[in-house]
């Protein structure tokens, strides 16, 4: 009966247009969709980032709407990426080239390595060795 993945992971977000165009711009997610004021969202891979404006996931549905319950957030979020170990450097390259700040860039005691930066919402974004989590932790 267990998961077999993380269909999607969502991160609450202050501009949509900033969301768009560092997830879709920097990061080069696919944008899947844009509710103006809701919500922009992103295919990566076979999964989907969600960005929302909190508030508005806070309001119910009204009664002729899908049914999804209330679940805005608040405060920074997470999310992890993952990169291929070869690419990191050039990712590395490609956020500086952008005037992404590197929070950290290391690697794991059991080897693997991860890069963190902040979104312009302030939420932590890591891209990581896909190995980071297929060894023993």
């Amino acid at each position: 009966m267990a998961p077999t993945g993380v269909l999607e992971a969502a991160l609450y977000v202050d501009d949509l247009d900033a969301a768009e165009a560092f997830y879709g711009g920097v990061i080069g997610l696919d944008r899947i969709t844009r509710v103006d004021g809701r919500h922009v969202f992103f295919r990566c891979g076979e999964g989907v980032l969600l960005t929302f404006i909190a508030a508005a996931t806070e309001v119910p549905p009204d009664p002729d709407a899908l049914p999804v319950p209330p679940h805005g957030a608040r405060g920074p979020g997470h999310v992890c990426f993952a990169v291929p170990a070869e690419r990191l450097d050039a990712l590395a390259r490609h956020l500086a080239a952008h005037d992404v700040a590197i929070e950290s860039d290391f690697h794991w005691p059991h080897g693997p390595r991860s890069i963190y930066v902040r979104d312009p919402a302030g939420n932590s974004v890591e891209f990581a060795d896909p190995a980071l989590w297929s060894s023993t932790a």
